[in-house]
């Protein structure tokens, strides 16, 4: 058991570390998408909001200092703490000059109670530069670096338009991985046109690859997306609750036992959600996949 779970969450992860609870801020960097300002292409992924999956996130127009500080007012509501990671979580935040970046990782990490950073980008936006300033960062502060796998299938990476093929995933996790730098792993259950075979396999990839971190997906819809168009035109099925509990309780079951789970739904805004308008009770999502856990009777990385 993991504390009181059948999985490795995040939050048991961070407590086991540094002793307390660990609440993670998520900011805006201000920064842009190669897949979205004609570098790569203009549409972006086909998933992605206007906000570039940062609904949650502070004003860009802030200063990353003030977010922080707006951030952490905001969620001392909800939790006491006194340690804090800073996410840069919007559109792709390696997607700048090695110096725009040392400057705004740094301007983060020297807010007061700031332990590390979490950084969320493309697996085709990581040079070697950014490499060293990760490498620099690793050895200071608490550091874990987010790239986007979605699926192993080819057709499926097509059709959410994520830019880059498998092999830049591969090579850009291996470089990752030789220094030690904590990666996360995004995962998209339910993208049409798969079944749960080839979701199983993108799972049972990333349990091989033995990444420090996974975040399982939702495939959910959101207002003023490409998917959205896609939904209308296509009908294509979303998960049924019952069915995304069953799937989400598989693919923990073949998950390294070691990997830490950051994510196991989806997250959307309840005004610009489409569907599957059940993922709004998220609470109620989780306590049914730890049911189903339980009635099995089993524990993440039982079938890995």
């Amino acid at each position: 058991m993991y504390g009181e779970m059948r999985y490795r969450t995040l939050n048991f992860e961070l407590k086991k570390k540094f002793g307390e609870k660990v609440v993670k801020l998520s900011i805006d960097g201000g920064f842009t998408c190669p897949n979205r300002d004609g570098t790569i292409a203009t549409s972006g992924c086909i998933f992605c909001s206007e906000m570039g999956s940062g609904e949650f996130a502070g004003k860009r127009e802030l200063s990353i200092t003030r977010q922080i500080e707006d951030q952490k007012s905001m969620l001392s509501k909800k939790w006491k703490s006194n340690k804090y990671i800073a996410y840069f979580g919007s559109f792709t935040n390696t997607y700048a000059t090695v110096e725009e970046l040392r400057r705004k990782y740094y301007e983060a990490l020297e807010c007061e109670g700031v332990i590390g950073i979490a950084v969320a980008t493309r697996a085709d936006c990581i040079s070697e530069e950014v490499l060293e300033l990760f490498r620099e960062i690793n050895e200071k502060y608490f550091l874990w670096v987010e790239i986007g796998l979605q699926s192993v299938k080819e057709a499926s990476a097509k059709y959410i338009r994520r830019g880059y093929d498998l092999q830049v995933f591969h090579e850009t996790y291996s470089k990752l991985k030789e220094l030690n730098i904590r990666t996360v792993v995004h995962i998209i259950l339910g993208i049409p046109g798969e079944d749960k075979e080839d979701m199983m396999k993108t799972v049972d990839c990333v349990s091989k690859l033995k990444p420090w971190g996974v975040k399982l997906h939702l495939l959910h819809v959101i207002r003023n997306t490409d998917l959205e168009k896609a939904y209308i035109q296509e009908g294509f099925p979303l998960f049924e609750k019952e069915e995304y509990v069953i799937t989400v309780c598989d693919s923990l079951e073949r998950l390294n036992g070691n990997i830490v789970i950051h994510r196991i739904t989806g997250d959307g805004r309840k005004s610009d959600l489409v569907g599957p308008l059940w993922s709004l009770d998220k609470l109620r999502v989780i306590s049914e996949i730890n049911m189903e856990m339980k009635r099995r009777n089993s524990l993440q990385g039982d079938r890995s």
